[in-house]
């Protein structure tokens, strides 16, 4: 699949900030493009910025990465995990960072860190735990432009209210296309890419809520049908008691026939998740 932005969503967007990435993440992601990366230099950049050291540190020893032993350091860290565990860790806690903290937005960041933390929980319990990081990743990235809305267009709060009361679904991206010309998912999709986020997950964010058949398709790759699937799941875990579940409904039996999973054992994700989480 492609990402697909009209002629006059593309005068739109111009106009939309989105945030570029932060200093430490530029570093690290510099020395972890070099054929032989040191350590001690992407430590270094980590800890250098304490709101993002103190986050990460936060997440490595949160439920979703339940360790024997507490990690203590940022270079322990990257010294235990590795490079290419370390790193979406570090792009995910730093997109929150980056953005302009509103009151307005506080329950939507704790959900999106319930989420986060969900996905990669769910990651282990489907024995994909070498996901689990980018499903860590995704969890925080695939509302990420819900605050760029948020930002940018200050009507966008009434949206914002009425997602959380009824549930993200396909009938907000047309309430967002109707209101601002374009959707979250799309933001969300040209943020992914500015942030180099794989591939496999850009396109997971622009197509989250157009689920229709995609299971039974070769539209997404195999990986990114695991992640939506993943995705799918620590949502609907995070909002079945608040929110309504019509988006769920209609992607459950494409997810359990894809996972090649009975309704019990989803029942039984479901459990050990908000086990996890509470």
């Amino acid at each position: 699949m492609a990402i697909t932005v009209t002629v006059a969503e593309k005068k739109i967007l111009q106009n939309v900030d989105i945030p570029p990435r932060p200093e430490a993440l530029l570093k690290v992601s510099e020395e972890a493009r070099k054929p032989e990366p040191d350590v001690s230099v992407i430590a270094h950049a980590i800890a250098g910025d304490i709101s993002i050291s103190a986050a990460v540190l936060q997440v490595v020893n949160s439920a979703a990465f339940r360790r024997v032993r507490e990690i203590e350091s940022i270079e322990q860290a990257v010294m235990i995990l590795g490079l290419r565990r370390i790193l979406p860790i570090v792009k995910a806690v730093a997109l929150k960072s980056s953005m302009k903290q509103d009151p307005i937005l506080d329950e939507f960041w704790d959900d999106a860190n319930k989420i986060a933390q969900a996905c990669a929980i769910v990651a282990a319990q489907l024995e994909k735990p070498q996901l689990a990081d980018n499903a860590y990743m995704l969890g925080l990235f695939h509302a990420a432009a819900v605050p760029v809305m948020v930002q940018n267009y200050p009507e966008y709060k009434e949206v914002l209210h009425q997602a959380e009361e009824e549930g993200w679904d396909y009938h907000i991206l047309q309430l967002e296309r109707d209101k601002f010309g374009t959707t979250h998912t799309t933001i969300g999709a040209l943020l992914g890419q500015k942030w180099k986020l794989a591939k496999d997950l850009v396109e997971v964010i622009y197509y989250q809520h157009d689920t229709s058949g995609i299971f039974s398709s070769t539209e997404l790759s195999k990986v990114g049908l695991w992640m939506l699937a993943i995705l799918k799941i620590a949502r609907h875990v995070v909002y079945m008691d608040r929110a309504d579940t019509a988006e769920w409904d209609t992607v459950q039996d494409p997810i359990l026939e894809f996972l090649d999973l009975e309704d019990a054992d989803l029942e039984y994700i479901f459990d050990q998740v908000s086990k996890k989480l509470s």
